[in-house]
């Protein structure tokens, strides 16, 4: 899966037969086939013309607006799954607080058990910090989340977790760029904008599959419902959100990818990647996304993205076959 991202402000998208072209003051920037693009991103103050729209509706390829600093504006994709009965079993399991249960604990099990597994690795990369505590205390939280039965206690329990992982996951950062919390309107720093950035393209990109797939988006089991948020593509994305966008943000840094000078902004009003620094960014969150590696439990050769879409066939077997959510757990 290829995606397109736009970021030069003042651009416009357009097309000539099956190419598009993104064009600014009447000077072409890029050409690029329709058949290499899986995925449209734009940032900021782009335009795109009727005829691109014509195209990628017909072509199947979504098309996510984020503003300028990365928060999720809207989506533009073709006609939803025609799998009404799907949603309609959605809709059932929604009223069912004992699957709705059964489901968030096993969400919030797949990341606090991938949180306890990435400390572990950090502390076999670092045996000069000390990270015994984190992972004794997620000992708990697994098990505490056992004998959680209401949602809320359910989230409760996933809030302590992730405080534990990220106070374990800024003992990592000791260069120029530092972490010490997770803030997010807005993030105070720059590890924090790499991460809000990154969680946001990964609930995009999970808000097209689920929606491709059948389901209703904007209703989740675990998170509630709200007005204008796709609680059910937030519910799938939390397994991941560590094991990929964490860890992006972590080589980035640590690899000195990126430095300050890739961030504009300030800790009152929020940094956010400049327009070198999203470049940088978007080429190596394809790759992260891209790369293949064994899959823990078949050993089959796999990737992030084939993992998503694995993860989503799961999510309707366990509503529609009233079957268990099993969560990816990395190795």
């Amino acid at each position: 899966m290829a995606s397109l991202y736009i970021t030069e402000q003042g651009a416009r998208l357009t097309r000539t037969h099956s190419r598009l072209i993104i064009e600014k003051e009447d000077k072409s920037l890029l050409q690029v086939p329709i058949i290499k693009i899986d995925n449209i991103v734009i940032f900021g103050r782009v335009s795109i013309t009727i005829p691109v729209i014509e195209l990628i509706l017909n072509e199947g390829i979504p098309c996510v607006f984020l503003s300028i600093n990365g928060r999720l504006k809207g989506t533009l994709e073709p006609v939803k799954s025609k799998n009404i009965i799907l949603r309609y079993r959605q809709y059932e399991k929604a009223k069912n607080e004992q699957f709705r249960v059964m489901i968030s604990r096993s969400i919030v099990y797949g990341k606090i058990r991938n949180q306890k597994r990435l400390i572990q690795r950090f502390a076999n990369n670092h045996p000069e910090i000390d990270f015994a505590s984190e992972l004794q205390e997620l000992d708990i939280m697994l098990k505490h989340l056992q004998l959680k039965n209401t949602i809320s206690a359910i989230m409760g329990t996933e809030g302590q977790a992730t405080a534990i992982y990220f106070r374990a996951y800024a003992k990592l950062f000791k260069g120029e760029i530092g972490f010490e919390q997770r803030t997010r309107h807005p993030p105070r720093n720059q590890v924090n904008a790499l991460l809000s950035l990154g969680y946001t393209l990964l609930v995009s990109e999970y808000l097209s599959l689920i929606s491709g797939a059948g389901f209703d988006p904007y209703l989740g089991f675990y998170h509630g419902i709200s007005y204008g948020r796709p609680s059910l593509a937030l519910d799938i994305v939390e397994e991941l959100r560590h094991p990929v966008i964490d860890m992006l943000a972590l080589e980035l840094i640590g690899r000195q990818m990126l430095k300050k000078e890739d961030f504009t902004g300030d800790s009152t009003n929020g940094f956010f990647l400049s327009q070198e620094g999203k470049r940088t960014f978007f080429t190596q969150y394809e790759k992260r996304m891209n790369n293949e590696f064994q899959h823990p439990k078949t050993g089959v050769r796999t990737s992030i993205r084939k993992v998503m879409r694995d993860q989503v066939e799961i999510l309707v077997k366990a509503v529609e076959e009233n079957l268990p959510y099993e969560p990816f757990i990395i190795g």
